[in-house]
């Protein structure tokens, strides 16, 4: 199988039963609609080839995904664009890649941020390191959590630790996320790729009709509710986005510093 010239920005391959779909934007691997379409499609075409059974979701570069890139959008009219058409097509793309049929192991070798973190969770398991950083953002930046995680980290963590990350905004290293079912296995930085194949492959011995069907039962409404949340997060976004506050955060973002924020 050789698909890679499809999609622009990743690389798509297909080793014995296990596909890998890699993210090529490095060093940060920040995403827009055009990525997450390029996924969801990438996705597709692997749902429907029999010899894939499962994919492994992985990045080149420093970090998995740093979510979007925020540092080019610090006028406050810029950053209004990124709420309306293009957040919603943005969300429509993402509930795509909840909708496909095949087991996806996430490649965690760096940061996954905001955006990415929901990235990272649309996987059914993280392999990930000790260097790695999990953090949902948003709040930290005076917005609404976005990308459907209200429903994914809650659905991993549970909703106590969800809420602590999600209105603290702090990073948590590879080794706590595995201690609270962020993640699933803890290796070395340059074993993160291999040891997430072998998990993958390890899923694609088994009877790949039954590993389909399970998996369709343990996740069934999940594409729904996160469609669901989604449309909250954007309605919530979207005036967000217009506050002297997000401007505040995307600003101390950039400048690495702690935010000053006004309630306004």
């Amino acid at each position: 199988m050789n698909v890679a010239a499809q999609f622009r920005d990743l690389g798509v391959s297909l080793s014995g039963h296990v596909a890998t779909v890699e993210i090529r934007r490095p060093p940060h691997n920040y995403f827009d609609n055009a990525l997450i379409r390029a996924i969801a499609e990438a996705f597709d075409t692997l749902d429907a080839d029999p010899q894939c059974r499962t994919i492994v979701l992985a990045a080149e570069g420093k970090a998995f995904c740093a979510g979007a890139d925020f540092s080019k959008r610090l006028d406050t009219a810029a950053a209004s664009d990124v709420g309306n058409g293009e957040a919603k097509h943005l969300y429509k793309e993402g509930t795509r890649l909840f909708r496909n049929k095949k087991p996806v192991v996430a490649a965690v070798h760096g940061a996954a941020v905001g955006g990415g973190l929901g990235l990272a969770l649309v996987a059914d398991f993280r392999v990930t390191c000790p260097e790695a950083r999990f953090s949902a953002n948003f709040n930290r930046m005076a917005f609404h959590p976005g990308f459907g995680l209200t429903v994914t980290l809650p659905r991993v963590i549970g909703p106590q630790r969800a809420a602590l990350l999600f209105y603290t905004g702090r990073r948590i290293p590879g080794d706590e996320a595995v201690k609270i079912g962020l993640a699933d296995l803890l290796v070395g930085q340059s074993e993160v790729r291999t040891a997430a194949h072998e998990l993958a492959a390890e899923i694609a011995q088994s009877g790949p009709l039954a590993v389909m069907s399970t998996r369709e039962t343990l996740r069934r409404g999940l594409a729904e509710a996160v469609e669901a949340a989604t449309e909250r997060e954007l309605v919530e976004q979207e005036w967000q986005r217009r506050t002297a506050d997000f401007k505040e955060g995307v600003k101390a973002m950039a400048e690495r510093r702690l935010p000053n924020f006004s309630g306004r």
